[in-house]
């Protein structure tokens, strides 16, 4: 029995949310996403106004999605990955009753900041990932720290780009939004090649061995090369680097993603809905690093990049490793059901439709029709996954030391 299972089977049902940080975040994403995909295609509609009409709701729509959604998201995955990876205390109770009410805390800040005072805003909302930060190097001490290492660095710039949004916000620059918002983008993007580039080949490499299949063990200086073009291209786009530099780091980072993949042999293991959802996330990523290398000046293309990422890679991968982890350290079978599948299977079309409406300029219906279709996705996991989430872990008769 893992002891995230070992914990939630010792409390009550009602305790159990709070006996690992998946549970709670996983949670308020698939709830919240939704939610928030229906408020702001209403308010892109016109069919209620939008909570500050100080700003334009692109922006407001991609702030939640990045700090709300994929925030939530991304406490998730380091509140399982670390303590799984490096041996560090699980952080679990108190404090993650404390890390939940802070993300509680900036959607309040967010849907009511008309109310309230401007600096309470941007310290309630930007408040969750230093002490996320904080918690997390309280937990690794004694531990092996090197991943813990790696993250700290899009932490930290996740929280940078938060606060500067909000000092866009105060002063009215749409530009330095423009510019915190696309910080975020990057540190996610990191965050996601850090992280898929652990639990992706991990997951592969189990399921070939188990069918008798050769993988390889992952390269260090592959891995090395990753992060180095990432942050290239991450400095290039941030700091406005002409058109030429953005292409050259962005098709680099294709490169080298494409070469990452492909030693991983994924599609020997596309018969595992789980693994063909997350093996076809990344593959959006490189799609998306085509499409900036290609985009040159054009906002259109632009445009279409960052949500070939958004919908494409983070909520493909993002939607599968969450159907795993839940099954996996709840003591349920690794198995996708019929619902999930199908989930699964909407999220490509999602992307589709929005890249298309970014290229073709219209029609209206392609965004419902990405909103709709991405809303339903998780709302299914939602449905499916809340009860698991919420009550015990099953007894599981083997120790299991690597995370699911």
């Amino acid at each position: 029995m893992t002891r995230a299972a070992a914990a939630a089977g010792a409390a009550g049902s009602g305790a159990a949310v709070w006996t690992a940080g998946f549970r709670p975040f996983f949670l308020a994403a698939s709830l919240y996403g939704p939610a928030l995909l229906g408020l702001w295609y209403g308010a892109r509609l016109g069919w209620w106004p939008p909570p500050d009409p100080r700003l334009p709701l692109w922006a407001l729509h991609a702030h939640e999605m990045l700090f709300g959604f994929a925030g939530a998201l991304v406490c998730g995955i380091l509140l399982t990955a670390i303590p799984s990876w490096t041996g560090a205390a699980e952080i679990r109770g108190a404090p993650l009753r404390l890390l939940a009410a802070l993300w509680l805390l900036g959607r309040v800040c967010v849907w009511f900041q008309r109310e309230l005072p401007e600096p309470l805003v941007a310290v309630g909302d930007g408040a969750l990932f230093p002490v996320l930060g904080l918690l997390l190097l309280i937990s690794v001490r004694g531990a092996r720290k090197r991943l813990f290492a790696w993250t700290t660095v899009p932490l930290c710039a996740l929280a940078a780009a938060n606060f500067l949004y909000y000092d866009g916000v105060r002063s009215g620059s749409i530009g330095e939004i423009g510019r915190a918002l696309a910080l975020a983008v990057d540190a996610l993007m990191f965050l996601f090649t850090l992280y898929g580039g652990l639990f992706v080949p991990a997951f592969t490499r189990r399921w070939l061995r188990s069918r008798g299949i050769e993988s390889k063990p992952l390269s260090p200086p592959i891995e090395t090369a990753t992060a180095a073009a990432m942050l290239a291209f991450a400095l290039a786009d941030v700091l406005h680097a002409p058109a030429r530099w953005v292409t050259v780091t962005a098709s680099a980072a294709a490169l080298i993603h494409a070469w990452r993949w492909a030693r991983w042999r994924g599609w020997r293991a596309f018969r595992d809905p789980i693994l063909r959802c997350v093996h076809l996330g990344y593959l959006w990523l490189i799609a998306s690093f085509v499409l900036r290398a290609c985009a040159g000046t054009r906002i259109a293309w632009q445009d279409a990049a960052i949500h070939a990422f958004t919908i494409g890679a983070y909520s493909t991968l993002k939607l599968g490793l969450m159907t795993r982890v839940a099954l996996k350290h709840t003591g349920r079978p690794v198995r996708a059901d019929r619902a999930m599948r199908f989930a699964y299977a909407l999220m490509p079309i999602a992307a589709i439709s929005r890249i298309g409406f970014a290229l073709s300029h219209g029609p209206e219906w392609l965004v419902g029709a990405a909103a709709f279709l991405w809303a339903l996705a998780f709302s299914i996991y939602a449905f499916r996954f809340a009860p698991l989430l919420l009550r015990a872990s099953l007894p599981r008769p083997h120790a299991a030391l690597r995370p699911a």
